[in-house]
């Protein structure tokens, strides 16, 4: 059982939601407002955040900025836009999973379930150390050579996942999977554009790497420098 806080502006889809997850044994409280939810979130500390994106007061992405300013609390998008580039954004922006509308409230619980485990992996997952570069899931933090790199969230967890398998090559497949939990698709340039970035904070190029190097048609290995 969690205890799971649902934002939501619809009394009809919120009241269905309640029901249906209390139905599966979980814990629910509710706001219908981004401002009242950011006060739940800090009050009654849910294990899990379902947010929708359509609020009245405040767009649901800019409440999970504010959100994830306070808490690391796991939170699944619920979103009636279901345009790739979209749901990329509220990956990046934080948000650990989603949901497109209309959805059942068994897809949303097994989606809450699923969250919830990874996070709890991740808790467990020990610090990554590769040459200079620590990656810490616990705080969240990663350091390269003393110094904290400020990263996005969704470049952390790749960063993260690459780190946990330093030495393998990992595939853009597994990566599109694994972090962004999007199927994969031949033309998609969403991991391309990640690692572009994150070689720009760890003070490398495709052509001069130092950390991350691509194998080219298959995916990219995560390894210390060459002394």
């Amino acid at each position: 059982m969690a205890q799971v806080l649902v934002v939501e502006d619809d009394a009809t889809i919120r009241s269905s939601i309640i029901r249906g997850l209390t139905d599966r044994g979980h814990a629910v409280v509710s706001a219908p407002t981004a401002m009242a939810g950011l006060e739940q979130a800090v009050s009654a500390r849910p294990d899990v955040v379902v947010l929708d994106l359509g609020l009245p007061d405040l767009d649901g992405t800019a409440m999970l900025a504010m959100l994830r300013g306070v808490s690391d609390v796991p939170v699944v998008v619920a979103t009636a836009r279901d345009d790739e580039s979209e749901i990329v954004a509220v990956l990046d922006a934080g948000a650990d999973d989603y949901v497109v509308k209309p959805f059942g409230v068994a897809q949303l619980d097994a989606r809450i379930r699923a969250v919830l485990r990874r996070r709890g992996g991740e808790q467990a997952d020990p610090t990554a150390t590769v040459g200079g570069l620590t990656v810490d899931p616990r705080s969240r933090q990663a350091v390269l050579d003393g110094r904290t790199l400020e990263l996005t969230p969704r470049e952390f967890d790749l960063l993260h996942y690459l780190a946990a398998r330093a030495g393998e090559v990992v595939g853009k497949r597994e990566l599109l999977t694994e972090v962004w939990q999007l199927p994969y698709g031949g033309a998609d340039k969403t991991v391309d554009v990640h690692l572009s970035w994150l070689r720009r904070k760890l003070g490398e190029t495709a052509q001069a790497p130092r950390y991350l190097h691509a194998v080219r048609g298959v995916g990219v290995r995560l390894a210390p420098p060459e002394v």
